[in-house]
């Protein structure tokens, strides 16, 4: 079975969503290092995130696994650009393992996923991936685009949720309206 790393991103992102279950169903064998953890839960909780108490919920209640690199597996990791710690520590990490995916939204550190030759998805994947699994509907699907588009906290751009949208056959031309996001804080 494929082991799935997550880093701090899609955590994030389907914290604010309220969609973390979605995870748990998609992805059974679902670890996240223990870098990205500190981020999300400790710093989240540190400046008062309600995603970080959520995300503490989810790892305990789907059993996510917390997974630690070696001092060995990172001092083998040398990439070519910056990456932040959590996603340094996933890549390490998923470089040394097989039968890994990587769930991470940061566009620098999945160029270097595909470097690697590692699979990646980002949230909004991880929302096409539900849809195709049946677990939320078209409907469900858009809603959830529009509210990512919509919000300044989910840095996905609202060009990208488009482009997924008219993949799902739901082209922005047939109705669907991107509010901006002045208007979903009103």
């Amino acid at each position: 079975m494929r082991i799935v790393l997550s880093n701090a991103g899609p955590f994030i992102a389907l914290g604010k969503l309220n969609h973390f279950a979605l995870l748990g169903h998609l992805y059974p064998e679902l670890a996240i290092p223990r870098t990205v953890y500190r981020e999300v839960v400790a710093e989240g909780s540190a400046h008062g995130a309600p995603d970080a108490f959520l995300t503490r919920l989810f790892v305990a209640r789907y059993r996510c696994t917390i997974v630690e690199a070696s001092k060995s597996v990172l001092a083998g990791y040398a990439p070519p650009g910056r990456l932040d710690a959590g996603e340094f520590e996933l890549l390490a990490l998923a470089r040394a393992s097989q039968e890994v995916m990587v769930l991470m939204d940061d566009e620098l550190a999945r160029t270097e996923a595909r470097r690697l030759r590692i699979p990646a998805k980002g949230t909004l994947g991880i929302l096409v991936e539900a849809h195709r699994a049946n677990l939320l509907t078209l409907d469900e699907t858009e809603l959830l685009l529009l509210t990512i588009a919509a919000r300044p906290d989910i840095w996905i751009s609202e060009q990208l949720c488009r482009r997924v949208l008219a993949e799902l056959g739901r082209p922005s031309s047939s109705g669907v309206q991107f509010p901006a996001a002045s208007d979903a804080s009103s």
